[in-house]
């Protein structure tokens, strides 16, 4: 029985297979046709990766074909080519199927939800090591069409709002990071402190996100203090990283200013705290509605004195007035998302989905906002777009 190894995250939950699922010794565990459902056993498969049979897989198939027509250009008998198919082996074995960008952060998404749900598990560093390693590497690949994707991602729906968070943080911390000049192992404590900043209160910022009612004032007491317990138990799981740990500990605390004053930790803590905010008011509750791109973009440009932030104006200097991922209307009437960030904050690449008259275009249409026709009139909140977006199809115009 030929057996390819698919790597952990090739699978996702909602997936409906096209090949049957089996484990190391070839034994079925889904049958092709089956949904794959949000179950331990399928989390445990997505994160250790499952097998599928050689024959099954598309490009053994797409070999057997060409192997196929060149015996019957060559006038190979029926029986020839019967024999030939029987005994047909590729040359190389068939590479794991690739997944589409909306899939492949579907399964980091739910890694990094039964991840930060579960902190005391023995495992919890290395799973947390391969989650950020993974991330950033998309990221690196493709830096426009992750933030896209996370961000309408991120305005779209409440619900697993503390891992949407954390991986949009994420994303937000290692480009803004860069974009101050940051050195590395400053970039990495605090990449993984916008990955773990919330810890201690994950599946909370859950439940608060699906409630109807602004937070109670237990929850708020509850909200006091999360950095330093976040802290201790990334301490407990064996975390020495002084930088990593205040950066967690500190990041609802560092106040206005400037950066070059602070501690490295407290320099971290600012821009993780400007970031947070930020990616906060992108997405949804069940209480309150997104808030333009713009308008959160704004919000984190002045700080808390409505005087310029130096930590949010890299933030904004990085994704721009208008970030990727985010909704506009043009001047010349036409509704689209953006996908690529410009020159300068004000001009992106946005791609129209709605046309003058309000009617969905047949496909989305790139648009160059530096031209005045189709400059950037005004940002809308997520909620003022109802159409349904195929994701992969409007990242193909990047």
């Amino acid at each position: 029985m030929d057996l390819i190894h698919l790597p952990p995250n090739s699978l996702r939950v909602g997936q409906v297979l096209t090949f049957s699922v089996r484990d190391a010794e070839g034994k079925l565990l889904f049958a092709s046709g089956q949904t794959l459902q949000n179950t331990p056993q399928v989390q445990a498969l997505i994160e250790r990766g499952a097998y599928v049979l050689a024959h099954e897989t598309k490009e053994y198939q797409r070999a057997q074909l060409h192997r196929m027509d060149t015996l019957m250009h060559q006038g190979a008998s029926l029986s020839e080519i019967a024999k030939a198919e029987a005994q047909f082996k590729p040359d190389r074995a068939p590479r794991p199927v690739e997944l589409s960008e909306t899939a492949a952060w579907a399964d980091l998404q739910l890694h990094a939800h039964t991840l930060l749900r579960d902190p005391a598990r023995e495992t919890f560093v290395q799973r947390l090591e391969q989650l950020h390693d993974s991330a950033l590497t998309r990221l690196q690949q493709h830096p426009d069409a992750v933030l896209t994707l996370l961000i309408y991602d991120a305005s779209q729906d409440h619900q697993n709002y503390s891992s949407r968070h954390a991986l949009l943080c994420l994303m937000l911390a290692d480009l803004s990071a860069r974009q101050l000049g940051w050195p590395a192992d400053w970039r990495e404590a605090l990449t993984r402190a916008a990955l773990t900043m919330n810890l201690s209160l994950s599946a909370q910022q859950d439940r608060m996100a699906a409630q109807e009612d602004s937070p109670s004032p237990a929850q708020r007491r509850d909200l006091l203090g999360h950095g330093d317990r976040s802290a201790e138990l990334l301490r407990q799981q064996g975390v020495i990283s002084e930088l990593w740990l205040g950066a967690v500990r500190l990041h609802h605390e560092a106040g206005p200013g400037p950066l070059a004053p602070r501690t490295p930790a407290e320099q971290l803590a600012r821009l993780l705290r400007r970031i947070d905010i930020f990616g906060a008011r992108l997405a949804p509750r069940r209480s309150r509605k997104a808030l333009p791109g713009a308008s959160a973009a704004r919000a984190v440009f002045l700080d808390e004195m409505q005087q310029p932030d130096e930590a949010g104006a890299a933030l904004i200097k990085m994704i721009g007035l208008y970030p990727p991922g985010s909704l506009v209307r043009l001047a010349n009437g036409e509704v689209g998302i953006v996908v690529k960030r410009g020159h300068s904050a004000t001009d992106p690449l946005v791609a129209a989905l709605l046309g003058k008259s309000g009617a969905p275009l047949s496909s989305p249409v790139p648009r160059d906002t530096r031209l005045a026709s189709q400059a950037i009139a005004a940002s809308l909140a997520p909620h003022e777009l109802r159409l349904l977006v195929n994701m992969d199809k409007l990242l193909k115009v990047i």
